[in-house]
């Protein structure tokens, strides 16, 4: 694949024999975005799981944001949309919204749900689950508690799930957001995903390497020592 000179400059930056400690991989990826648009801060972590058998997922609440705006949809009724609606969804309802999808409508970034709200959301599965847009308990996006889920959407949380290869690709904020604040988004979503390690389905380290990007700019591979030093501290 042949790059354009943004890209092979950004990479002249790197040595790809080596990997980095996160202040310097920060620095190099804020150095990297040269785009005319803010590009998106991008990790990818490897895991030793069997990807066939075991699946990772969860979310993490990054404390600054993904510097996106997020629409969110929320399944709910009764007390649960007035608290959905208060929280900041865009959209609030059930079977309205549930034929809009079916006519096509998509016009929404996450989808929320009550439990009692799965009946009229499982008909969805053919449609949301392709898109990644299918509300899960294991996500927390099925919840009785549906005003804070959609708070922490609309402020930043992001969901994760790690693919057939055994790895997570995910966001954690843009790289216009200063070095510190990319940094703590940063370690949110590895201790995040560290704390969802499977008891069982795991092939030595859990993860094997992490590496981090903006939109169009080349891959940093982290120092895997200091991301093992992360995993183990306290919050």
């Amino acid at each position: 694949m042949k790059h354009g000179k943004r890209y092979q400059a950004a990479a002249a930056l790197l040595d790809p024999q080596s990997t980095y400690v996160l202040d310097e991989a920060i620095e190099k990826l804020k150095a990297s975005g040269t785009s005319s648009f803010d590009e998106t801060a991008e990790v990818s972590l490897n895991l030793g799981i069997k990807a066939t058998q075991v699946i990772v997922r969860g979310t993490c609440s990054l404390p600054h944001g993904t510097g996106q705006t997020v629409r969110v949809l929320a399944f709910a009724k009764g007390e649960s949309q007035t608290e959905a609606e208060q929280a900041g969804a865009d959209y609030v309802g059930g079977d309205d919204l549930a034929k809009k999808i079916t006519d096509g409508w998509l016009e929404f970034d996450k989808v929320v749900a009550t439990p009692d709200m799965m009946s009229v959301v499982g008909k969805l599965g053919k449609i949301l689950g392709p898109r990644s847009l299918m509300p899960s308990p294991k996500s927390g996006t099925v919840t009785k508690d549906i005003g804070k889920v959609v708070a922490e959407l609309k402020k930043g949380m992001v969901e994760f799930r790690s693919d057939r290869h055994g790895t997570i690709h995910s966001i954690f904020g843009k790289v216009s957001f200063d070095a510190a604040a990319l940094k703590e988004n940063l370690i949110a979503m590895i201790r995040s995903i560290s704390e969802r390690k499977p008891e069982e389905g795991v092939k030595g380290r859990f993860i094997k390497k992490v590496s981090i990007s903006s939109t169009m700019g080349p891959g940093i591979v982290l120092d895997l020592g200091e991301v093992t030093t992360i995993t183990e501290q306290e919050n």
